[in-house]
């Protein structure tokens, strides 16, 4: 292809191009030899990717030629056979999807509004055409890059296992990072980082989304920074557990790499012993010496073996396994019972509950507490309270860094400051310096401009030149004070309906529900929901609390009783199913354009911004995005109608500290009916104003705060 254009460009043009300078003769060629140009019809396509460049490198002399050189470029190709044939196609006002709407409780009856502005010509159209095909292509390379990229930091990750001596070098106590650098895909991160992590103190990541908490712990566990021992065990809980035949119990037992090879060797050597007893006893006197050689060997290595297991402590290992677990909300038949029987979310669980047994010298954990009820989040709160060892942990739950973690670690503008205390004590402290830094450079500025404005009105003033001189030396030796930069404020803007149904909005009437083949989950429920309504449902995993949710929206009906809902009402369900649905090929604004077809760009933009999700940040590719960005995303999607009532299951997964404010503060002004799943204290006691404990086939309404009912938990 790029013979045939080269030959043609050359024929056409003629000598003229012998003059031009080769970088662009070679461009011109690559532009036509791509399979997807499009010429046009007579040249048309060409002249408008190429005329502006064959007038200005002077392979034409004006506009008419290069038009007329366009066409015959085009007859070329066309006799090579190179020109795509049109097909003739309708053009539509506004794009069309077949399947749009298949999805929802019923097919949308509104017509899609027509895309505001001036319709596009045939040219435009192509344009438009030919630069999306390459938006595309670019999208995909830099999504298969970044697959390529996570497996290869998967595959890097170190197996670490229980480990019962230090024979790699002298115990791990601090650990000393200096002046080291991390980005990602060009974009710098965190730049010349200094951090010590004084042996064991428990520290709390906090940052915005996309500043890099989760690739410095990556790095942390590649020991890709420099100051890292190398016989340091770290751990990073970041993926699942990839399911199998094993138990769980068993799957936290395996990590414990010495012990399952001991007691495999015992069985081994117990056999064996076993046989040459019974050789004995038959009387097979030949080879006696040789077998009782054999048979003390035997003996002396399973009297070291059992040494061994009692030094490492083995026979308790699975009473300590067994209880982590039990800790995490896994019953001792849930123990028995082989990985690959659990969802995502649990094994996310047994991955945590192997890190807990591991017992590194640090240990990484990002967001432990999105996959835990509130049980087992108030039984993790107490065992790392007793962790000795170092541990970073990046969360959004305000209450649980302020209950576990000793010091804060706070990521802003690629930079890493230590603070002493939880994160309350942070933010106070924070604040305070902030202040401080505000009246230093506010100061610093009076001054600066109260010299110079005396230096400019007696510059030239030859009595006071000596002064206006000092004042010159003293403005140098002022220096200057940076100015204070905060982070942009989030935003979470629910847009409030504009039409309010009468009552009754959503309304049980002795709903019950079992799933095909399954025991009764509720039975009878009687309540109802309107636009006033500020609820967070409460209870251990697996009781049905997201169930209750789909009852609601009409993703379920109840297999017996009656769940009415008002004909007008429209309802928003955000879920982890939205975030994880998301295109990571595509970007923001583009999926709320094949989202929402015939809405005008703006008022996609616009809307968009009202989650915080502006400017560039729009047009990322998802899949560079953090995952509170991701759920800002799902946000956007599901509220764009205007719902009436928002059903939310566990929104603050995945956001950063200050999204949860914006989040509590958009509910707030929410015109609408509110109903959540959480265990995020700080999120419900900001938000909502009653409690529903779901337990025993019921929704009871909680006469108490979110404080009196974890009170209740922690004392049962």
């Amino acid at each position: 292809m790029t013979e045939v254009a080269s030959s043609v460009v050359h024929e056409v043009i003629g000598r003229r191009i012998q003059d031009v300078d080769q970088p662009i003769v070679d461009y011109i060629i690559n532009v036509l030899a791509d399979e997807d140009f499009d010429f046009g019809v007579e040249g048309e396509g060409a002249f408008e990717a190429l005329g502006e460049l064959l007038v200005d490198s002077g392979c034409v002399t004006d506009d008419s030629e290069c038009r007329s050189v366009c066409s015959k470029i085009s007859e070329k190709f066309g006799k090579h056979g190179l020109v795509k044939a049109k097909p003739t196609v309708r053009s539509l006002l506004a794009p069309l999807r077949m399947y749009d709407g298949m999805d929802e409780e019923e097919a949308p009856k509104k017509k899609p509004e027509p895309v505001d502005g001036p319709l596009l010509t045939e040219r435009d159209k192509m344009k438009l055409e030919r630069r999306k095909r390459k938006d595309e292509r670019q999208r995909e390379a830099q999504y298969q890059n970044h697959l390529q990229e996570m497996e290869a930091v998967k595959a890097g990750m170190p197996a670490v296992r229980v480990t019962h001596d230090n024979s790699d070098g002298r115990a791990v106590r601090d650990i000393h990072m200096e002046n080291f650098n991390i980005s990602v895909g060009g974009r710098d991160l965190i730049a010349d980082g200094c951090v010590t992590l004084s042996y064991g103190r428990h520290y709390g990541l906090v940052g915005r989304n996309g500043t890099g908490k989760t690739t410095f712990l990556r790095y942390m566990a590649l020991h890709a920074i420099e100051g890292i021992p190398k016989n340091c065990q770290i751990l990073h809980v970041e993926q699942e557990v990839v399911g199998d035949d094993i138990s769980a119990l068993q799957c936290v037992l395996n990590s414990d790499f010495e012990r399952t090879q001991l007691l495999e060797e015992e069985v081994r050597l117990l056999a064996l012993q076993r046989d040459m007893d019974l050789e004995g006893e038959a009387g097979k006197s030949s080879g006696e010496l040789n077998g009782g050689v054999e048979k003390n060997a035997t003996a002396q290595r399973l009297e070291e073996i059992y040494k061994r297991l009692e030094f490492i402590d083995a026979y308790s290992a699975e009473a300590r396994a067994a209880s982590i677990l039990a800790g995490l909300s896994f019953s001792p038949e849930m123990q028995k019972k082989p990985t690959k029987a659990f969802s995502g979310g649990w094994r996310m669980r047994i991955a945590l509950a192997r890190a807990l047994f591991i017992e590194p010298d640090l240990l990484l954990l990002d967001e432990p507490t999105n996959h835990l009820d509130l049980h087992a989040v108030l039984w993790l709160e107490t065992y790392l309270v007793k962790w000795p060892k170092t541990f970073i942990v990046v969360s959004h739950a305000r209450e649980f860094l302020n209950t576990v973690v000793t010091d804060i670690l706070h990521l802003q503008g690629q930079k890493l400051i230590a603070f002493r205390g939880n994160y309350d004590v942070f933010e106070r402290t924070r604040e305070e310096q902030l202040k401080n830094k505000q009246k230093a450079f506010e100061s610093n500025e009076r001054s600066r401009a109260h010299m110079q404005t005396f230096i400019d009105k007696f510059r030239y003033n030859a009595k006071r030149a000596s002064l206006v001189q000092s004042r010159i030396k003293a403005l140098d030796r002022l220096g200057h004070v940076d100015e204070v930069i905060n982070d942009p404020d989030y935003k979470f803007e629910f847009p409030s309906p504009d039409d309010r149904p009468g009552p009754p909005i959503i309304s049980f009437s002795d709903a019950s529900f079992a799933y095909p083949g399954g025991p009764t989950l509720f039975k009878n429920l009687n309540f109802g929901i309107d636009l006033d309504s500020r609820i967070a449902m409460v209870g251990p995993n697996g009781i049905g609390k997201s169930t209750i949710l789909k009852l609601i929206s009409g993703e379920l009906q109840p297999s017996s009783g009656t769940v009415f809902r008002s004909a007008k009402v429209r309802i928003a369900v955000f879920s982890q199913h939205h975030v994880d649905g998301l295109d990571l090929s595509s970007n923001p604004l583009l999926y709320m354009m094949r989202c929402f077809p015939g809405v005008p760009e703006q008022k996609l933009r616009g809307h968009l911004g009202s989650f915080g999700i502006t400017g560039n940040l729009a047009l990322q590719p998802m899949y560079t995005l953090s995952g509170g960005q991701k759920s800002r995303v799902a946000f956007a999607k599901i509220t764009f109608k205007k719902p009436h009532i928002l059903l939310l299951d566990e929104p603050s997964n995945h956001l950063d500290l200050d999204a949860v404010e914006a989040l509590i503060q958009g509910l707030v002004l929410f015109q609408g009916g509110v109903l959540m799943v959480s265990h995020d204290e700080h999120l419900i006691s900001g938000s909502v104003d009653q409690l529903w404990v779901v337990s025993e086939g019921k929704a009871n309404p909680f006469d108490g705060t979110f404080h009196d009912y974890k009170t209740i938990l922690q004392s049962s």
